[in-house]
């Protein structure tokens, strides 16, 4: 092969990667258009991501100081329902949450105070629905109609020394992304527990893991217990990650040039081994064909399932690339071919989908692909393919 042959294969494979990124670019912009419009949308509607405070009590000391009462019991029951939604080329990660908690406090003075209880409801905007306060239990039992001030529910009640009084917590709501749990005053938690279900198993916790969990049916069971904790960690769980049609498109359009690159090496070492020859107008249709893949995938997303999009736009590449070669080159380009590009192109894009999958599969992909080409070729006679000077070997 020519160098003027290499260096114009050279060109229409920089021109080819230019266009790749530029669809890239297109792609992303897309995608973030899309999120920025309707993120605000989604947001407005299922609420924002939740957390929720731990309660507090409050009472004023005889030296006139304000004290905050942590419960000296909690017992929180969170169930956790995930209803992705999807709007254009994105998944919104939003649920519905329903929350129970019951809590306890204790008079641990001499003197009768009187407690101001104060439970911060999730803050943001988001619709809060069939809450519940009760102060008490049994016959003494009283549900508070105080409405709720600043984010804040509470309620006043007088206890007398070494008095208890339970309180009780319940509400509905929905939000995005994460689901938690803090304590504004984690100095020392006692008698603490948590337990959340949900309805999917693909759990991620960013704060502290459960101290015990079990699968059921339908998804987890969750449980956080704190005996007597200083500086407990907050709870908090993630929403399952979906996948995101947009930034994978994207993805597969930036790294296409790999392929290609590969495919290409691999035609010009099998192409040249044989000697058939292929000039460079037949290059930039292989390079056309391989860039209608991501072009096509793209732009059928808004339309077509991810999965389905894909299988169309790769077979239709496939379609273009090897029918051309078989028609342009014979049978053993086209057996090459086939087996090239279903491993650079479509396998090496497949990878996007998995997360942590890529590096190794262009790695496994170069090793094999080296391997395969030094058997093939150990026993060609460069010299007189190339026309460079070589010893021969005996």
């Amino acid at each position: 092969m020519k160098l003027t042959h290499l260096a114009s294969i050279a060109v229409i494979f920089v021109c080819t990667t230019i266009a790749w990124w530029l669809l890239g670019g297109v792609i992303t912009q897309r995608t973030a258009q899309v999120g920025y419009q309707t993120g605000d949308d989604v947001s407005g509607r299922w609420g924002p991501q939740l957390m929720q405070k731990h309660p507090g009590a409050r009472y004023t000391s005889s030296s006139g100081s304000t004290v905050v009462l942590q419960p000296s019991k909690s017992d929180v029951k969170v169930q956790l329902v995930y209803q992705p939604v999807k709007m254009g080329l994105l998944w919104h990660r939003t649920y519905s949450v329903k929350f129970e908690g019951a809590y306890s406090f204790t008079n641990s003075t001499a003197i009768t105070q009187t407690l101001n209880v104060g439970f911060d409801l999730p803050a943001g905007k988001t619709l809060l629905d069939k809450i519940r306060f009760t102060l008490g239990e049994g016959a003494s039992m009283r549900r508070s109609m105080a409405a709720p001030q600043e984010g804040v529910i509470s309620d006043s009640v007088q206890l007398a020394p070494g008095e208890s009084i339970s309180i009780s917590v319940s509400y509905e709501c929905r939000g995005m992304n994460s689901w938690g749990y803090v304590f504004a005053d984690a100095s020392r938690i006692r008698d603490f527990a948590l337990s959340m279900s949900t309805n999917f198993t693909d759990v991620n916790f960013p704060i502290s893991s459960p101290t015990d969990r079990k699968a059921t049916e339908k998804g987890m069971e969750l449980v956080w217990k704190y005996e007597d904790a200083i500086s407990a960690p907050g709870i908090s769980l993630e929403m399952p990650r979906e996948l995101n049609a947009g930034p994978v498109a994207a993805q597969i359009s930036f790294y296409a040039p790999l392929s290609l690159l590969l495919f290409f090496v691999v035609i010009i070492i099998a192409a040249t081994s044989r000697g058939v020859a292929l000039h460079p107008v037949n290059y930039f249709f292989l390079a056309a064909g391989f860039f209608a893949f991501p072009l096509l995938f793209s732009y059928m997303l808004d339309v077509v399932p991810v999965h389905f999009s894909f299988v169309i736009a790769a077979g239709a590449s496939l379609l273009l690339v090897c029918g051309y070669l078989r028609a342009a080159a014979g049978d053993f380009l086209f057996r090459v071919a086939i087996v090239a590009q279903a491993a650079y192109m479509v396998l090496f894009s497949y990878s996007f989908f998995f997360k942590g999958l890529t590096g190794l599969t262009l790695t496994v992909g170069g090793i094999v692909t080296l391997g395969v080409l030094m058997a093939l070729t150990a026993r060609v006679d460069w010299s007189q393919k190339l026309g460079a000077v070589s010893p021969r070997l005996a």
